[in-house]
């Protein structure tokens, strides 16, 4: 009997190119210990200078958290995140004091991805200079709709399905899996969620934008969250790595039928 493969431990499988992927968004964050200056914004004059040309559009945000602890829910203290965007607002790089992040809902390829990801690392560390990195992770996020929504069954195996892959699937309006998966190797985790979710609701609306339609989503977030020092290189390759091990899981999830219906040629 043929052992089935490990999509947390064997080797990715070969890419295959996805020209109607279902990709609604893909992100990468790195955060490192707080860097107060980032606040003041010639601080980071610097920075979006040499960002500007592929991302011109700059907003900045205050953010506003809350502490909940004791009697009252009080006000935590503001944070400013800096959003950059390109002109069609299809790709976003933010940089706050704890973090900087790229994400896009216009993903092409892994390797323009990882490039855009250096390029703002490379920004980073000249102009905001952080020593080290506390968390890297990436996150690929796929939805399905419409006709293909009504073809799941088809589309991914029968262990993802879970119950909407039965007769009890007809009538289920939210039906979502959560895994937390430790790798074999390292500190690496990757947290896992799929399954449906009714119109206008969301498991994560920041990430997840609501649609106005019943959907499947394949949500797959691969992260550490050990010290490290601050190189470019070895950040980037480490989300290459994730990102190799999230297609790996990808390609466990789905059939051929989904390839074939993406536009892969299988």
């Amino acid at each position: 009997m043929k052992k089935e493969k490990n999509p947390l431990v064997d080797p990715p499988p070969r890419e295959v190119p996805l020209p109607r992927a279902p990709l609604v968004r893909v992100i990468a964050q790195v955060r490192f210990p707080l860097i107060a200056s980032i606040e003041k914004t010639e601080f980071v004059a610097g920075f979006q200078e040499q960002i500007r040309g592929a991302y011109p559009v700059l907003r900045r945000e205050e953010t506003r958290g809350v502490l909940i602890g004791g009697p009252e829910i009080l006000p935590a203290r503001s944070h400013t995140v800096y959003r950059f965007n390109n002109d069609e607002r299809t790709w976003c790089v933010s940089l706050a004091p704890e973090f900087v992040a790229i994400e896009t809902t216009s993903y092409s390829s892994r390797s323009d991805f990882l490039a855009r990801l250096r390029a703002v690392l490379e920004a980073l560390g000249k102009h905001i200079g952080p020593k080290t990195v506390d968390r890297v992770g990436v996150r690929y996020i796929d939805r399905v709709t419409g006709g293909d929504l009504a073809d799941i069954a088809k589309l991914v195996r029968p262990e993802v399905l879970g119950v909407v892959g039965t007769p009890m699937g007809a009538h289920a309006q939210h039906s979502l899996c959560e895994s937390l998966l430790c790798m074999p190797e390292g500190s690496a985790r990757l947290l896992a969620r799929w399954g449906r979710i009714p119109a206008n609701g969301s498991v994560d609306p920041d990430a997840i934008q609501p649609v106005s339609e019943p959907s499947w989503i394949l949500d797959l977030d691969m992260f550490h969250t050990r010290s490290q020092e601050f190189t470019v290189t070895s950040i980037v390759n480490l989300v290459q790595a994730y990102a190799e091990r999230i297609y790996a899981v990808f390609r466990w999830a789905v059939t051929k039928e989904f390839l074939r219906r993406c536009g892969g040629k299988v």
